[in-house]
Parts: C-alpha cells; structure tokens; sequence
C-alpha cells in the first residue's frame, strides 16, 4: 500500500518535471525565433545544442540571455495591446458628439430629414 503511494507520488512528479522541461524548452524556442537582434547562424547553433545537450543548453540560454527574453516578452505584450487598443478604437468609432456633429451636417445640407435626423440623434445618445 505505501509503496503504491510512493510509487505514484514519483509518478507525479516525474510529470511536473516533465511539464517544467516542456514549457522551457518552448519558451527558450519561442525567444530564439522572436529576437531580431539574433543572426540566423547563431539561432540555427543554439537549435543544435538544444538538440544534443537540451538541459545545460536551456540552462545556459536561461543565464546568458534571460534578462532579453523578459524584454522581449514585455516589448511583444505592450505591441500587442497597442494593436488591441487601436482596433477598439476603430471598431468603437466615433463618439455621440461627432456622430451628432455629423448628422446635423447632413441635416443641414438636406441630405436627411428631420425625422431622421431625431432617430440618428437618439441612437448616438443611447
């Protein structure tokens, strides 16, 4: 019986070893293709020894270039929430002021009705 337990606590945590190797060695890949600054030749070195040697390699990756890999994270999160922010303000579109703005423009020239002219006000409003 405590064997079986021993047994299976090892199993388990043969698999978070496993799991934390995993998410290293995409984390290390994912540095390797994302940094601009890394030549080709260099990359395609850093591929090999990670396919011979991956643990000292990643270890080695991890010490010499970890403060660049958290730039180069950061850098990719505040340009993708720059894209973010940039298409909510396409898509949100204008404001109720501009959208009233420009329908009394067009009411103005003649382009809509009165009664148009209240239904788009009050959908800019609403």
């Amino acid at each position: 019986m405590a064997s079986d337990f021993l047994r299976l606590t090892l199993f388990l945590f043969e698999i978070f070893i496993f799991v934390a190797y995993i998410m290293v060695m995409f984390h290390v890949m994912v540095d390797l293709f994302r940094d601009t600054d890394l030549g080709g030749s260099a990359k395609v070195l850093w591929i090999i020894a990670l396919l011979f040697l991956p643990i000292v390699t990643a270890l080695i990756y991890l010490l010499a270039r970890g403060k660049g890999m958290a730039e180069r994270q950061r850098a990719a999160l505040v340009r993708v929430r720059s894209q973010q922010e940039e298409y909510i303000r396409e898509v949100a579109g204008a404001s109720p002021a501009d959208q009233i703005a420009r329908a009394k423009a067009l009411l103005t020239e003649g382009a809509i009705t009165q009664d148009e002219y209240a239904r788009l006000k009050a959908k800019a409003l609403s």
